[in-house]
């Protein structure tokens, strides 16, 4: 009983230890919701929702209380004229006025019932969520360009390293043969030490690779929220001519967008300076009461008030304030009208360029397989030759620098037309 408890113990501590295994598909659904840097963009955009409900609260009326308690130590007086108080004209009597304690409390109501301004500074914070919302969703996009671009290089690296460790074990298997030839004078140990001259590089560039492997993991791991002790693993698709281009339905140019929304902010604006030109107009009403105490004789008295009164606030002249502000704005419009008709033309250059790129980039893979193909056919061929004695070692090891270079040359027009496919996918707006 006890070693089936143990058994299971470990089982579980083994399966518990398994590294998960992630693809594309799954590592940006993860950094959808973890990457932080997404997760602040979206915390902008709940802020810019926030301030519109703060501001649209300035339409409510507001209710203010002030309590205010005083002691006169010394009651102040004033003069009045004397014969008011049965004295000589001409003459003045200091008269005190009041009590020495006063307890008093107002409680005000304010209601705004026109004003112009206020209803174009919440269009202009309403067309701010908007930007928020279109920043967000660009930086959005360019966080999982950033991820899909690390992975495909990370698929690279995989393949590239695959090719070394392979060469590798292939030029372990000549040098295990050229030391039998070594051994039976067939050749001379110069040449065995040609052979481990190369198999001693490629180690090298197999420890870079590992070294470069796990860094690239690394900050895939960060992009999707978790940390680099985390066991996870990202699934090995290797160097494919599988496209990554979805169909493109249409064109979701958030650059251009941005542009578009300022351009509303610019023509909200022109109509806010224009809406000053009207009064505003609120109504108030008041109520006070206070009370009176003088304690050497212990008399108190209560006096309340009440008053209801409208206010209109109008400039009648600011100086030309915003008559210089209407130019300037227009002047704004202009510069924005041709920023969006450039950026247009642009975008449409770009994505015709990119999509070129694509089918530039699709045949270059193409071909570099070709070309390894060849250079694998070859290099066959050179170490058949050598091991007949036709071909000296250099033939061979150029051979075998040729088929590195093919293998490297697959790699980077692997890593190319991703790159491609990926700019035509942030062009249109549609990296998802």
């Amino acid at each position: 009983m006890k070693n089936s408890i143990l058994l299971l113990f470990i089982l579980l501590v083994t399966y518990g230890a398994k590294s998960q295994v992630l693809n594309l598909e799954q590592c940006l659904k993860m950094a959808d919701t973890a990457n932080v840097i997404i997760r602040n963009a979206r915390v902008d955009v709940a802020m810019s929702a926030s301030q519109i409900d703060a501001y649209q609260s300035a339409l409510l009326p507001k209710i203010f209380y002030a309590g205010d308690y005083r002691y006169n130590a010394v009651i102040p007086g004033q003069l009045i004229p004397g014969q008011i108080a049965g004295g000589a004209p001409g003459t003045y009597v200091a008269v005190q006025f009041g009590v020495p304690v006063n307890i008093s409390n107002t409680v005000q109501l304010n209601q705004v019932l026109y004003n112009p301004q206020l209803n174009a500074a919440i269009k202009t914070l309403k067309i701010n969520q908007e930007v928020s919302e279109i920043q967000a969703g660009l930086t959005e996009q360019n966080v999982k360009y950033q991820l899909i671009q690390t992975y495909y290089n990370l698929q690279a690296i995989h393949k590239q390293l695959s090719f070394v460790q392979e060469n590798s074990l292939n030029m372990d298997k000549m040098i295990a043969n050229m030391k039998v030839m070594v051994e039976q004078k067939m050749v001379i140990a110069t040449e065995l030490d040609k052979l481990n001259i190369t198999r001693l590089t490629l180690k090298n560039q197999e420890q870079n690779l590992i070294s470069t492997k796990e860094k690239t993991e690394n900050y895939l791991k960060l992009m999707i929220g978790k940390t680099i002790n985390d066991k996870v693993e990202f699934q090995q698709e290797g160097a494919v001519q599988r496209t990554i281009l979805n169909e493109i339905k249409s064109i979701n140019a958030r650059e251009i967008q941005l542009l578009q929304a300022q351009q509303r902010l610019n023509l909200v604006e022109r109509k806010g300076i224009k809406m000053a030109y009207l009064p505003v107009l609120s109504m108030y009403g008041t109520y006070l009461y206070s009370y009176n105490y003088r304690p050497e004789n212990k008399f108190g008295k209560g006096i309340d008030g009440a008053l209801v009164g409208l206010k209109l606030d109008w400039t009648l002249f600011d100086g030309f304030e915003k008559h210089h502000k209407l130019k300037v704005n227009m002047f704004q419009r202009a510069k924005m009208e041709d920023q969006i008709d450039y950026s247009k033309k642009q975008l449409d250059v770009n994505i015709i360029n990119a999509q070129k790129q694509v089918e530039i980039q699709t045949q270059s893979l193409q071909i570099s397989q070709d070309q390894l193909v060849l250079a694998e056919k070859i290099q066959k061929q050179s170490k058949f030759s050598f091991e007949q004695g036709v071909i000296s070692s250099n033939d061979l090891l150029k051979s075998e620098n040729d088929l590195y270079q093919a293998q490297t040359n697959v790699v980077v027009a692997f890593v190319q037309l991703r790159q491609a496919e990926l700019e035509v996918l942030k062009l249109t707006g549609n990296i998802k």
